[in-house]
């Protein structure tokens, strides 16, 4: 189950880099590595 949800944290990140793209925000960067980072070790451990 961990590693769905990795999964899916990890493309949600995805989906808020490519929003931040368009409007340049700071919280939309730090929401976007905190799913990174929480999306790879949820998958990876």
């Amino acid at each position: 189950m961990k590693k769905v949800c990795g999964f899916a944290l990890f493309w949600m990140a995805i989906g808020m880099f490519i929003m931040m793209l368009l409007p340049n925000l700071v919280w939309g960067v730090i929401l976007t590595i905190l799913f990174l980072v929480a999306g790879y070790r949820l998958f990876c451990c």
